[in-house]
């Protein structure tokens, strides 16, 4: 009886741990979604388990991602449904944990590419000053090389903090 209960325990933990994206595969699908659909598609399937209780750094990528997908459909009111509820998602994922550099990134970004229409814009100053403070304390060498492209073609941040970073 231990032995099938051990082993039902494995099988469990396998197919629940199994199924995680790694941040690297969530990142790398972040970076196509913007110009491949079907990048953008498979970046809210598998970030579709996650939201700001369980995990608010995937949560805000799916955000992100719902985002993006007004970008590849046509209808107004597709695109507005899109925007809305990523942008939902995100700020909540930001309430959950408002102190990720990662998700406060993904805003930043967000909101320096929305159209100023949206009036999705109002934490770019804050998130900008944010990130400035915080960047030289990443301890995650590939999460600095993937922010810091997206940064330095930011028309938001200055040419001298972004040479400030790269140290």
């Amino acid at each position: 009886m231990k032995k099938f209960l051990f082993v039902g325990l494995l099988f469990f933990a396998k197919t629940t741990f199994a199924n995680t994206p790694s941040i690297g595969e969530v990142r790398s699908l972040y970076e196509k979604a913007v110009n491949d659909e079907s990048a953008c598609n498979k970046l809210v399937e598998i970030l579709s388990p996650y939201n700001e209780n369980n995990n608010p750094l995937y949560a805000g990528y799916k955000a992100s991602a719902i985002m993006m997908m007004a970008k590849h459909v046509i209808n107004p009111f597709s695109k507005m449904s899109y925007f809305k509820k990523g942008k939902r998602i995100l700020e909540n994922a930001i309430k959950a944990d408002e102190n990720n550099i990662e998700l406060r990134f993904l805003r930043f970004n967000a909101q320096t590419h929305m159209p100023s229409f949206l009036g999705y814009n109002g934490d770019i100053k804050k998130d900008k000053a944010f990130l400035e403070d915080s960047f030289s304390k990443i301890t995650d060498v590939k999460l600095k090389e993937f922010m810091l492209p997206y940064l330095k073609n930011s028309d938001f941040m200055i040419a001298d903090t972004t040479e400030q970073m790269k140290k």
